[in-house]
């Protein structure tokens, strides 16, 4: 899995797809990193790891397709087969979802499709949980396609919700959920495990390695 992953923020989860490369646990190689923000924390991650870094801003462009065909770009150049978004603030344009449809993934900090949509994103996902007081949130990673937080769900994993926290204490319980399965989900997919029937997705069983097989006898 040649990826490349686009991140607006920090790149906590950015963090956790290298992490997961470096002890074996996800066999990919992360060829680029892009981001519409300069100062973003993910591209000195990128740094660190000789990793090229591309910053995109949408308002450079006149057209979505203009800001896709921008993106598109540095996808081809690095040869990059699957696109991971790990915090990444802007809408995907079309040109991009068509490119690499079943290819792109996405985290959200909630269970989708619950508090999703426009808008609802960080701290404004956990602050709405909060507020209209359910007791389970959780992490979601989802296919992207043309709308918001719409597209196929591939991973989730629900987080409790307590009386007592806080927005910000939630976040972290979730960031932690996040950090977790989306190196796995990114693995399901490197490991061609994943299969579409509509909006459903699909896990295939592991392969088993013949040699831990039980031996028979004639």
């Amino acid at each position: 899995m040649r990826l490349a992953v686009f991140a607006s923020g920090g790149g906590t989860n950015f963090q956790a797809i290298l992490d997961a490369i470096d002890t074996g646990d996800l066999p990919a190689e992360v060829m680029c990193c892009v981001s519409d923000t300069p100062n973003a924390g993910a591209l000195e991650r990128a740094d660190r790891h000789d990793i090229p870094t591309e910053v995109i801003r949408p308002s450079s462009f006149d057209s979505p397709a203009s800001f896709g065909q921008a993106l598109l770009d540095p996808l081809a150049t690095y040869d990059a087969t699957f696109v991971a978004l790990a915090g990444y603030m802007q809408k995907i344009p079309p040109n991009v979802v068509d490119e690499y449809r079943g290819r792109m993934t996405n985290v959200h900090p909630a269970l989708l499709p619950a508090f999703g949509g426009k808008g609802m994103y960080g701290m404004h996902v956990h602050r709405a949980v909060l507020d209209y007081g359910v007791h389970w949130t959780g992490a979601t990673i989802h296919l992207v396609d043309e709308e918001y937080d719409h597209g196929p769900v591939v991973l989730q994993e629900p987080v409790p919700v307590y009386a007592e926290d806080t927005p910000e204490e939630l976040a972290a319980r979730v960031r932690e959920v996040e950090h977790r399965i989306y190196p796995e989900a990114l693995r399901l997919f490197a490991d061609d495990r994943i299969r579409r029937e509509g909006r459903s997705v699909r896990i295939d069983a592991p392969e088993r390695d013949p040699s831990s097989l039980p031996s028979t006898h004639s």
